[in-house]
């Protein structure tokens, strides 16, 4: 059995292209493997959120997360700032980053584009944190995307410095975890590209019923169809899309007849789509909220993770110092 971690952006909700994409993955990773899935707070601290914020937005993700299926008795799922272990091996592996591969990296680069006041430590560090977060559990495999690939490759960089320059064979280098095509690209209602947090074009596991079809009603769509069978558009593929994910296949097949005869209204197709939406999300909705109340129980799931976790972090720690050198008298 690999052991497997993930990490988990501690800001923004989760959308259907999270669920559709990753988080049915992870779910079933989860029955094959060793995972750990962990709440990124110290990484979002490079934008400063506010301590309400913070905690508020870790509070929500773990019970996204939770309501969709994670399961702590499967998986160890913590918060990163409960491991004091992450910070030392974070401390340990700079020493050993350069600043120049640091000032490489296109994570980098394009952080300093998009934010120009705010070029900071963290920024440039965030590989050396994301391998620390990494190496803590000695992973094997970790599921990436395509942004976060060159990091990857950075964690896989300081296991292999470590291990020359301690002339040992202590960490693995971590590969990505392939999902292969199991992995769903979920269309986003702007008509172009996938669904996503940044480009403000998702419907969000907690979004209400009104929020949903507000949504989808004002999803781009083209002119309509001017001859038989004509090929679709992307905006248009992209709800037909939508559509195979959360309606029957007798719905979707009424829509591409009358699409193939020219007869589409998009307002009934997106009518339609944003009740089936509604439909498929109410149960889901149901859970995040019920949980997101439950203090209690958040707090319980929180501290059985961090005591799982640190089980191998500290493990892991004390042999990293002992093979540094740093011994007790």
């Amino acid at each position: 059995m690999e052991t497997v971690l993930s990490g988990i952006r501690s800001t923004g909700n989760l959308h259907l292209g999270n669920y559709f994409g990753a988080v049915k993955n992870f779910i079933k990773m989860q029955e094959e493997n060793n995972c750990y899935f962990f709440i990124a707070d110290y990484h979002s601290l490079t934008t400063y959120p506010t301590p309400e914020d913070l905690h508020n937005n870790v509070r929500m993700v773990l019970a996204e997360y939770l309501a969709v299926g994670l399961d702590p008795e499967k998986s160890s799922i913590y918060v990163q700032s409960d491991i004091r272990e992450i910070p030392e091996l974070y401390l340990l592996l700079n020493m050993n980053a350069y600043v120049g591969e640091l000032e490489r990296t296109t994570s980098f680069k394009d952080k300093i584009r998009t934010q120009p006041n705010n070029v900071n430590a963290g920024l440039l560090t965030y590989p050396v944190l994301m391998a620390a977060d990494i190496l803590i559990h000695r992973a094997n495999k970790v599921p990436v995307g395509k942004d976060q690939e060159q990091n990857l490759e950075m964690a896989r960089k300081f296991a292999k410095r470590f291990n020359h320059l301690y002339k040992v064979d202590y960490f693995p280098e971590p590969q990505p975890y392939n999902f292969g095509e199991e992995l769903v690209k979920v269309p986003g209602l702007d008509g172009a590209g996938k669904m996503g947090k940044t480009a403000g074009n998702g419907i969000y596991l907690v979004d209400d019923e009104k929020t949903i079809r507000k949504k989808v009603m004002r999803a781009v769509s083209d002119s309509g169809p001017t001859e038989m069978n004509q090929k679709m558009a992307e905006p248009i593929q992209n709800l037909f899309s939508l559509m195979k994910l959360v309606s029957d296949q007798s719905t979707i097949d009424f829509f591409k007849e009358k699409y193939n005869n020219c007869e589409i209204r998009y307002g009934d197709l997106k009518k339609q789509l944003a009740e089936d939406i509604i439909k498929f999300n109410a149960p889901i909705r149901k859970n995040i909220l019920e949980i997101s109340e439950d203090s209690a129980y958040l707090r319980k799931i929180a501290n059985i993770g961090a005591e799982k976790a640190r089980e191998s972090a500290a493990k892991t720690l004390k042999e990293v110092r002992e093979i540094i050198g740093f011994k007790p008298f």
